[in-house]
């Protein structure tokens, strides 16, 4: 492609509510146009996720945006995705901009910031601009909420503000498709409406051609054309933004186990429970989300994974009951891995002597592992190499404070030996392991995106019968960015969407 000497244009996915498939589908045109040799940034002006990562500066973003910068064929960076709002209970949001945690808000003084979110917003926008030759924007939640709007920076403001136009997107599989568009289009004013250049009828299921009819009243109703009705799919993975998208997988926990199975606490403050995918992806191991304590014994390992407010959450584990039965699962023989906020909680204790996530205090741990968590800023945003005795593994860190040994133990050991942070050697330990083999702790998010790691955790405990893909992680994902492009051009008219950019295919 030839370099523009003006801004490149964007094109705006935005919703007619939350869970439509705003994300996927700018993947999916990310990965359209970067397979035609155009230059492609995503772009979220504000995302709201507890599913995070980080860039190759040491920064952290939503890993929606990474997603679609992989999507894109192209490395993420905090323009992608300026401000990130971490929800962590009953104390407002962790607030993210460009990249560094500027402390907890509630909405309220959230909102009075807004005007210079605005500006940090577009000006990373701008940035972007400079450097490809298409923006594809993505929007949050429902981009006609009336008592929202004049604080919505996300949406139409700054579609407005790109001179974006914009493709809706509705999901008839939630029902009421037909007021989902006409609905959004009614309770937007004269001047956002126009700049709807049609819309896409996401996860259809059965045969479209049935739907010819209810397309043809749309348009005719809308005065707006139809890009196409994406028919849902289940045979491409791409890492889900929300914990919304887990709900069914904790809903249908109570499902027999016969086989290989992992159990993941579905911690109420959950967070990057992405890190589970590579599991999900291996032949013979089912994982299953659980939302209340039952007989863990079936169970080849019972996971704590990471969260947004650790002494909350350790709180939780402790009323609910899950507390005892892990502890009680260990006993009876049970391997217990923690991630993150998990491994923090496996300690003896979690200390928050400024009050970061809630009011300051010490809550007790499960006691499995003797280390003790002193939670303090700045927050630990790292890529990392690492080595679990000769097996090479990647992932990342994204926490605030330490975890430590507990003074005069002598029942556990270090779990890693990390020789690489955002690129810089260094020679550190991470996480524990318990005497006894059986209780492992690690902040390393994306642990198992290396399939040797996961194979040597199933070798580990003895779990045998499971194929684990050659292909994990960013590999494995680059092949899913491609099935998912075919199966959006099958279905969308790309040209269409491609003449409201004013490109073509060259």
């Amino acid at each position: 492609m030839t370099k523009e000497t003006k801004p490149a244009p964007c094109l705006a996915f935005l919703g007619t509510g939350s869970e439509v498939g705003k994300s996927v589908l700018a993947a999916a045109m990310c990965r359209v146009l970067a397979n035609r040799g155009f230059r492609v940034m995503p772009f979220k002006a504000q995302n709201m996720s507890n599913n995070s990562g980080v860039t190759p500066e040491g920064l952290e973003m939503g890993r929606a945006q990474i997603v679609q910068a992989e999507a894109a064929k192209t490395a993420p960076h905090v323009d992608m995705n300026p401000v990130l709002l971490k929800p962590a209970g009953d104390n407002g949001s962790q607030v993210v901009v460009m990249g560094k945690a500027t402390g907890h808000q509630q909405a309220a003084q959230y909102y009075r910031e807004k005007n210079a979110l605005f500006k940090t917003a577009a000006a990373a926008l701008d940035r972007l601009r400079t450097g490809c030759d298409v923006v594809i924007m993505e929007g949050a939640g429902s981009c006609a909420e009336v008592n929202l709007m004049d604080r919505d920076f996300v949406n139409l403001p700054m579609a407005a503000y790109a001179d974006a136009p914009v493709v809706l997107v509705a999901d008839i599989d939630k029902g009421g498709v037909f007021a989902q568009i006409t609905g959004t289009l009614q309770c937007l004013p004269r001047h956002f409406s126009d700049r709807i250049a049609g819309f896409v009828i996401n996860r259809f299921r059965g045969d479209p051609d049935l739907f010819t009819d209810g397309l043809t009243w749309l348009e005719q109703k809308t005065q707006k054309p139809g890009f196409g009705v994406i028919p849902w799919f289940d045979h491409i993975r791409i890492e889900a933004e929300d914990a919304v998208s887990i709900e069914k997988a904790a809903a249908a926990a109570g499902a027999p186990v016969t086989g290989p199975a992992a159990a993941v606490v579905r911690l109420p403050r959950i967070s990057n429970f992405t890190d589970f995918d590579p599991l999900d992806a291996a032949d013979g191991l089912s994982v299953h989300f659980m939302e209340q304590p039952v007989d863990l014994s079936p169970f080849c390992a019972v996971i704590l994974p990471g969260t947004k407010n650790t002494r909350a959450d350790l709180q939780w584990l402790h009323k609910s009951g899950w507390a005892q039965a892990i502890r009680s699962y260990h006993q009876n023989g049970g391997h217990v891995l923690g991630i993150c906020g998990g491994y923090q909680m496996l300690g003896k204790n979690v200390s928050d002597p400024e009050g970061l996530e809630g009011v300051p205090g010490t809550t007790p741990g499960l006691g499995l592992l003797p280390v003790e968590t002193f939670l303090a800023a700045p927050k630990t945003t790292t890529l990392a190499r690492f080595f679990w005795d000769e097996t090479e593994g990647k992932g990342y860190e994204i926490h605030m404070g330490q975890t430590k040994p507990v003074p005069a133990s002598e029942y556990g050991t270090p779990l890693f030996r990390v020789t690489a942070q955002n690129s810089r050697a260094c020679d550190l330990a991470d996480g524990c392991v318990s005497a006894d083999n059986r209780v492992m702790g690690t902040y390393m998010h994306g642990l198992f995106d290396r399939p040797q790691i996961l194979e040597k955790w199933l070798a580990h405990m003895g779990v045998h019968g499971v194929r684990v893909p050659d292909l994990q992680g960013p590999a494995a994902r680059d092949h899913q960015y491609d099935l998912l492009a075919q199966h959006f051009e099958a279905h969308a008219d790309i040209a269409a969407i491609m003449a409201c950019l004013g490109i073509k295919e060259e």
